[in-house]
């Protein structure tokens, strides 16, 4: 009895170094509590609270260094995620074989050159221009995903695709104020924008990397090129800035939000896809003006308030057949599990000797 409670003692031991401490573990453990619905809600919740956190840094505070800011964000994610390595709880990333690492070097160069440019637009175009180079993302994305992984998007997604960017548009584009240098940056963005979107969601999707484990990896390339760029970027007088307590506490709320924001936005982008993560960004936007006129009485306009409902209405569609897809291919599993599983028995029969397994989702 001794000897069988050891055995069984050592393969739960077993069975949670594997859950913990492997990338397959990390990973199931990610889908198991941080499902689409609690990973999308997330990301909502932390990008409302880091706006108003920026606000505060760039209106009250004074901190006039879009870049810098962005670099002090990623410099404390990196320390956060150090300290979670140190205490082992960072979750262990996949072996270095199976990810490239010109594939990281890439997502950390271009989640740094989609932040830079997409501060350079807002400072040098007008909202409303701004807003119509996010909207540019979403066709985008989908013929960047067609070109680069062969992914097609159903016919009903794209009409309602088209309608959700028509609403948002029609609610927040007031204005299309803009000069030379800022379209060009504006343009410029809208390509590293969505193939960062692209990569999180991919590289997640298609190997057992968990959010803060490809986060860790890339951080410190992101880090880099942000000091880079930072000298081009932002204005003169970061030294000469006023570092006292409270201007201090402030950035590093925003930083904290920062982090959470890039752990959010990862998740989000593993448990979804990339045009999810997009539809939930104009989300965000028309959810901020609602708010804007039922809480703080603002005038948005009659046609604002009408391409906001139909943004929404979109939306709801939009995401009614991103759950009905996933509903009918969760259906399809079973059978393709079985046919593998049949497959493998008659080569055993044939064969007369066990076959070498591999995972389901690896098919």
């Amino acid at each position: 009895m001794a000897a069988l409670a050891c055995r069984a003692m050592e393969e739960l031991r077993g069975s949670l170094y594997n859950e913990f401490h492997t990338s397959e573990g990390a990973k199931r453990q990610q889908q198991r509590f941080c499902g689409p619905g609690v990973a999308l809600t997330f990301n909502f919740v932390v990008s409302v609270g880091i706006i108003m956190a920026n606000k505060m840094v760039m209106g009250s505070v004074g901190f006039n260094f879009p870049v810098a800011l962005s670099l002090i964000h990623y410099i404390a994610a990196w320390v956060l995620m150090a300290v979670l390595r140190a205490l082992y709880l960072m979750p262990i990333a996949p072996p270095s074989k199976s990810t490239p690492f010109s594939s990281l070097f890439a997502l950390g160069a271009v989640m740094s050159f989609s932040t830079g440019l997409a501060n350079i637009s807002l400072k040098h175009n007008s909202v409303g221009f701004y807003q119509m180079a996010k909207i540019a993302v979403t066709p985008t994305i989908v013929a960047a995903e067609f070109i680069l992984l062969r992914k097609g998007v159903s016919f009903r997604k794209v009409i309602t695709l088209v309608i959700v960017s028509f609403g948002v548009a029609v609610a927040t584009v007031t204005d299309l104020e803009f000069n030379f240098f800022g379209a060009c940056v504006a343009i410029a963005w809208i390509i590293p924008s969505a193939i960062n979107k692209i990569l999180w969601s991919n590289l997640q999707q298609s190997g057992n990397w968990t959010a803060l484990a490809l986060m860790w990896k890339t951080t410190p390339i992101t880090i880099f090129f942000f000091l880079v760029l930072m000298p081009v970027m932002d204005p003169p007088g970061l030294l000469a800035f006023n570092w006292n307590f409270n201007n201090s506490c402030a950035i590093m709320i925003s930083a904290l939000l920062g982090f959470l924001l890039q752990w959010s936005g990862a998740l989000a982008l593993g448990a979804t896809s990339a045009l999810s993560h997009v539809v939930l960004g104009q989300f965000k936007t028309i959810v901020i003006m609602l708010s804007g006129f039922l809480v703080f009485k603002s005038d948005p306009g009659l046609t604002s308030l009408y391409g906001a409902v139909i943004a929404l209405g979109g939306m709801s569609v939009y995401t009614y057949l991103g759950l009905k897809e996933s509903t009918t291919g969760g259906k399809r599993i079973p059978s393709t599990s079985r046919q593998s599983s049949l497959s493998l028995k008659s080569k055993v029969i044939i064969d007369g000797e066990k076959p070498e397994t591999r995972p389901v989702d690896s098919v």
